[in-house]
């Protein structure tokens, strides 16, 4: 049996990166959440907002170490299975790259020390700084991933030489047409995801009476983020599909599942898409709604996929399915963060229904998997190519690579990697049974003496 090196290439850079994304999903939000509860205990002293923030760092601290190692792996694997797009990209992409880690990661890292180790050695404001900086820390390296990536999906500022990409013009590399879109959209998901773990971290420790008062402000907090975030991705993602629609037709033709072209365009919301025939079976359309959406007008009109030539059309079936499930999660999420709003401050029922806060449990993961959902349609739609319309996947793949080579290494990396996340979760979530008070801890420094041991929250009891 022969071993296609291509696509066993592109399976195991999907197995490492679906499980990295995870932690930037996480990480990202969290850093920016343990900086604004270190300004609250900064410019407050209460000591619920000290207590919550350890809570958290504690938790990123794990799933940033669980980051860096697999995040080692990515850049590791363009030079063992993508010698040829490295090198026909490598004036544009590595200059970004570095960027990324002397500008962000070694931010996000020199200052995670002070945050983890300095709680008894530094004074409030030096703590709080230290946060602000491991926040920024992970937005600049948001940013230049994102502008890596969007380069390869809507490249300019190039110019081709002897079969390779050099820089031309680094403001219109950087700020890509889909960048600021790609930036927006992400960075907000990212957001989102973790204001799902608080919400539902909080309300299992509220179910159970735990912190009760750490619980309480955390679900506040993430409700009153959410109400605002979710609308405004519903917002970000459609303006993302606009600019897809102008720079990447046939992504949005997959996306759609729409092989023929069709005015008005109805929206299918279901169906079961047969590539070698390109047509979509079973499927469930609404009229007129496809034009609405995607060109905002009630007669309008995309691209089928029958308009390109075979070679050049994504598959269909992963980033028609993603995307469905990537919007679904993103009604839910809508659903729920009204009804927590609605439960919380009309009727103060929120506190006591236990349905609602297993809901708020069960949400947790959900925005991980739209994460992943809105990777795979981001990716997957931009094939054939690694560098959108200018070089192909199967230009891409290092020459000497075989199958064999792949599946030995691919086979590696699913063994590690499902000893190494299982492992990290669980110990994360220890650290959530554990709950957001220690007594061994002590609050800052003030005016150069240790503080006192800090109280514990108040049981449900007290309330």
């Amino acid at each position: 049996m022969s071993l296609d090196p291509v696509w066993l290439s592109r399976l195991q850079w999907a197995w490492v990166i679906a499980w990295h994304i995870l932690l930037p999903a996480f990480t990202v939000g969290v850093a920016s959440y343990i900086a604004v509860l270190e300004g609250f205990y900064f410019f407050t002293r209460n000591e619920v907002w000290f207590r919550t923030s350890g809570f958290w760092t504690r938790i990123f601290a794990v799933s940033f170490g669980m980051g860096v190692v697999s995040g080692i792996i990515m850049p590791f694997q363009f030079g063992t299975n993508w010698s040829r797009f490295t090198d026909a990209t490598a004036d544009v992409i590595s200059p970004m790259m570095a960027y990324e880690g002397l500008m962000a990661f070694f931010l996000e890292s020199s200052f995670l020390g002070v945050l983890l180790f300095g709680r008894k050695l530094v004074p409030n404001w030096a703590h709080f700084f230290a946060a602000v900086m491991v926040a920024f820390g992970t937005l600049l390296s948001s940013f230049w991933i994102l502008a890596t990536n969007s380069w390869m999906q809507t490249p300019q500022g190039y110019k081709v030489v002897d079969g390779r990409f050099l820089p031309a013009d680094w403001t219109a590399i950087i700020f890509n047409p889909s960048f600021p879109y790609r930036l927006a959209h992400n960075v907000t998901a990212f957001y989102i995801t973790t204001g799902f773990v608080v919400l539902g971290v909080a309300a299992w420790l509220l179910r159970r009476g735990r912190a009760v008062e750490e619980s309480r402000l955390m679900i506040r907090m993430a409700l009153d983020l959410l109400i605002v975030l979710v609308p405004l991705q519903i917002f970000l993602g459609d303006q993302h599909g606009i600019n897809t629609l102008e720079y990447q037709p046939a992504k949005v033709a997959a996306i759609e599942g729409r092989y023929d072209t069709v005015t008005p365009m109805p929206l299918t919301l279901f169906g079961i898409p047969d590539d070698k025939n390109a047509t979509m079976r079973y499927a469930v359309e609404v009229p007129h709604l496809g034009a609405l959406i995607l060109t905002h007008t009630w007669n309008g009109g995309i691209k089928g996929l029958k308009e390109w030539p075979v070679a050049d059309r994504p598959p269909v079936g992963p980033p028609f399915f993603a995307f469905r499930i990537m919007v679904g999660i993103g009604i839910l999420m809508l659903i729920v963060a009204i009804a927590g709003q609605i439960m919380m401050r009309w009727n103060g029922r929120l506190w006591r229904s236990d349905g609602f806060l297993r809901l708020c449990q069960w949400m947790s993961p959900l925005g991980f998997i739209a994460v992943i959902a809105g990777w795979v349609v981001t990716e997957v739609g931009r094939q054939p190519w690694t560098v959108y319309g200018l070089m192909r996947t199967a230009d891409s793949v290092s020459p000497s690579l075989t199958g064999t080579d792949v599946a030995i290494s691919l086979a590696f990396y699913v063994i590690v990697y499902l000893i190494m996340f299982p492992t990290g979760i669980a110990f994360m979530a220890g650290l959530v049974r554990r709950g957001p008070i220690v007594a061994e801890e002590t609050a800052p420094i003030e005016s150069g003496r240790p503080g006192r041991p800090f109280e514990r929250a108040s049981t449900l009891a007290d309330e």
